[in-house]
């Protein structure tokens, strides 16, 4: 998880960019940091969708296949 340091700096970044602008340092700081923040959302996204499990209101799984599959490769790892 990204620290709240670094997410408080990303929002620093971008509100300079708008008001007084940015060194070419601090944006590629700021890039780096977005990336960072970016891979880390995506990670704990997937990891959410992965572990979904869809029940129909009578109860029955209706879990997409490709869902399934997923599943099915992750835990045999």
């Amino acid at each position: 998880m990204i620290s709240q340091e670094k997410i408080d700096r990303i929002n620093e970044l971008a509100k300079r960019s708008k008001t007084t602008g940015l060194s070419t340092e601090e944006q590629e700081e700021q890039q780096t940091l977005r990336q960072e923040y970016l891979k880390e959302f995506r990670s704990s996204f997937k990891s959410q969708i992965e572990s979904t499990k869809v029940v129909d209101p009578n109860g029955n799984d209706v879990t997409p296949s490709k869902l399934k599959e997923v599943k099915e490769r992750n835990s045999q790892h």
